[in-house]
């Protein structure tokens, strides 16, 4: 990773608002050859944090429900820190340093979260895939 790269992410913190540019992974055919591979890619969002167990990820929240017992849920993108070529800091502390740790807290717990509250729907829907001519799959 290039000095300056590692020196802006060195100095993110949760809740700065910044951009990620980085390359994606590509898919083509050798009869293709000639080509451009870089598919160059520019990611806004809340940085979360440098999160992953084998490969650090840069985590950008993009939305965030906010639920009325404190907790968030996230819809994020996650970029392998490997693959990114550039971060911009857009405005640091865009997010209150308090709401910004109960986001990583939201992100960080996840799915592993337990709700005291009683359910007001007790059958939970899914989505179904439907054929051509709208029946299910």
């Amino acid at each position: 990773m290039k000095a300056s790269l590692r020196k802006t992410v060195e100095g993110l913190s949760p809740g700065d608002l910044i951009c990620v540019s980085w390359c994606d992974a590509s898919v083509g055919k050798s009869s293709g050859s000639g080509m451009a591979i870089d598919v160059p890619v520019k990611s806004w969002g809340i940085y979360v944090g440098l999160i992953g167990d084998k490969v650090k990820h840069i985590v950008l929240a993009q939305n965030s429900f906010r639920y009325s017992d404190g907790l968030f849920d996230l819809d994020y993108t996650a970029v392998p820190l490997s693959w990114a070529v550039d971060v911009a800091v857009l405005v640091k502390e865009h997010i209150p340093k308090d709401a910004a740790s109960r986001l990583v807290n939201s992100f960080i717990v996840g799915g592993h979260r337990m709700f005291s509250r009683v359910r007001t729907f007790q059958r939970r829907m899914f989505q179904q895939r439907l054929s051509v001519d709208g029946r299910p799959d």
